[in-house]
């Protein structure tokens, strides 16, 4: 059932210009502030067939993207350092240069995301990436390993802010953690049966190609295919989808409306960008992001070297790293599972840096001796949480940035601060510092810390803009107090539009400028969530 409601009393029409989503809703309503009144059911059966469509590409994209990017690590214990005379740093900087070539890639990526329709543009990004992973069969030397990673960080760039950006144009704000969470769970997927398929694969035998040139050939030809896949069903936008007919495009737009965030203009905004780059909370993400992608690049580069000298054979190390992955896919959905409930992410990340720290400080003092093998693996696994901690902080700056533009740049900054801390992380790592590598655990320690403190300062600082918001209401005659309804589930809303007799001011209030394009901070009605 969809029925129109009217504005809420006293709302102000504006002259800003309306993002697609609003052009939509103004055709066939004649405002785009007159929202359309969904039934539970009707919300939950669009919810269906967006997460039938959608999850299963994003799922099977970045599953792939973390087990092409998992290849070099795998490689590492089946002979790639020594058959391709690597010495010194140089398998460090193979875990480096896949960010840094991210990191370069960001700020031409948010431009792109403005511009051009994300499916496409996403789906040819992972076919030049697995053609990138094939060739990389053919590097025999250092040269040509590091070119090859380059390219394949470069066209790997795109896919995460993508994906964030895709979460946010399509779910609630309740359901984009959820959502989130589930394809970065694909890490510890890739954990788990990357490590299998990589032992597998470990096993082939061929006189003219080692295991490891094996192991490339088959992840890069399994992504060029499914980027075919990709293309012909990932659609751009809700306005554009071909699964949904115009009756449900308009559902999954209202459904939108009390995130306050629009959905896509195509348009590039420069006054957006300088609202972003001035913004501190984009600085806050930038540190979180940083703080959390430093351990976790030496980690996921030297995690199998980190278990191997604990006194383990190659293939033990490989299939040691399905638990690992199994506790980070916990990690992962428990923790979303948990934000969305208590509808808070700060107190899950900071809960969630206890084991990493706990681990680390295991690996610090227990001896690296093949007598010690059962505790040396429980520190390692308890580090093995943190990959929880990343999809929440990506929903958390995600759910508190507004605009099309702004989103996209905040989305940038945020994997800038990604690729930086991933780029250092592996340099904190050596092999000539096995089988303790001090330095790096002790950096990592000091950053699960820095973490903590990071969300008690970001916490306070979305408390100060929600009483500034407050404050520029109560001096536009509007109530003071809202409701936000974004992190409430359909039954949840449903039980109180009925107990308001189907009206409801406060979610009125926060919706009127849904669809104008307006910034985070331009919106007096926009919420920020803990």
């Amino acid at each position: 059932m969809i029925e129109s409601a009217p504005r809420a009393s006293g709302a102000p029409h504006t002259n800003h210009k309306l993002d697609a989503a609003g052009e939509l809703l103004r055709k066939v309503g004649g405002d785009s502030t007159d929202r359309v009144v969904i039934s539970p059911a009707d919300d939950k059966r669009v919810l269906r067939k967006i997460d039938l469509v959608l999850i299963p590409l994003m799922l099977s994209v970045y599953f792939l993207q973390q087990l092409d990017k998992a290849t070099l690590a795998y490689s590492s214990v089946f002979g790639l350092i020594t058959d391709t005379g690597l010495v010194g740093d140089q398998y460090s900087w193979l875990g480096s240069i896949v960010y840094l070539a991210q990191l370069v890639a960001q700020p031409l990526v948010a431009w792109l995301l403005v511009k051009l329709p994300m499916g496409k543009f996403s789906s040819t990004m992972v076919l030049f990436w697995g053609i990138t992973l094939s060739s990389m069969a053919a590097a025999h030397n250092f040269g040509g390993l590091l070119a090859a990673r380059f390219f394949l960080g470069a066209f790997e760039a795109s896919i995460a802010p993508a994906f964030v950006a895709i979460t946010q144009i399509w779910w609630k704000r309740r359901e984009q953690t959820v959502r989130v969470a589930s394809w970065y769970a694909m890490n510890g997927v890739t954990n788990m049966f990357g490590s299998l398929i990589t032992y597998g694969l470990g096993h082939i035998t061929n006189g003219s190609l080692h295991s490891y040139q094996i192991i490339f050939m088959f992840f890069g030809l399994i992504t060029v295919a499914f980027s075919i896949v990709m293309f012909l069903f990932m659609p751009d936008s809700p306005v554009e989808a071909k699964f949904l007919n115009d009756h449900d495009k308009i559902i999954a737009i209202e459904r939108l409306r009390a995130n306050n965030m629009g959905v896509m203009s195509r348009e590039w905004r420069n006054d957006h960008l300088k609202e972003a780059l001035l913004d501190i909370k984009t600085w806050c993400w930038f540190c979180l992001m940083l703080s959390i992608s430093i351990p976790s690049g030496g980690i996921s580069t030297f995690g199998p070297l980190i278990v191997q000298s604990f006194q383990f054979s190659s293939f033990e190390t490989i299939l040691l790293n399905i638990p690992f992955g199994f506790v980070q896919l916990v990690a992962t959905m428990g923790g979303a599972l948990v934000a969305m409930k208590i509808k808070r992410k700060g107190p899950v990340i900071a809960g969630l840096c206890v084991p990493p720290i706990v681990g680390c400080v295991m690996l610090m003092v227990i001896r690296h001796d093949g007598t010690h093998k059962g505790p040396l693996l429980v520190g390692y696994y308890l580090i093995s949480v943190y990959p929880g901690i990343s999809p929440l902080i990506y929903s958390w700056g995600s759910q508190n940035t507004a605009g099309d533009t702004k989103r996209k740049v905040v989305n940038a900054i945020f994997f800038i601060g990604q690729s930086v801390g991933n780029v250092v992380g592996p340099q904190l790592y050596t092999t000539a510092e096995k089988p303790g590598y001090a330095r790096g655990l002790r950096s990592n320690l000091s950053l699960f810390i820095v973490i903590i403190v990071l969300v008690a300062f970001t916490t306070a600082y979305l408390t100060l803009l929600n009483k500034r918001h407050a404050k520029r209401r109560v001096e536009m005659g509007k109530s003071g107090v809202v409701y936000d309804n974004s992190l409430d589930s359909v039954d949840e809303i449903e039980k109180r539009r009925q107990a308001a007799g189907n009206t409801d001011a406060g979610d009125a209030e926060t919706g009127d400028k849904a669809f104008l394009n307006l910034t985070d901070l331009e919106n007096e009605d926009f919420v920020f969530v803990y």
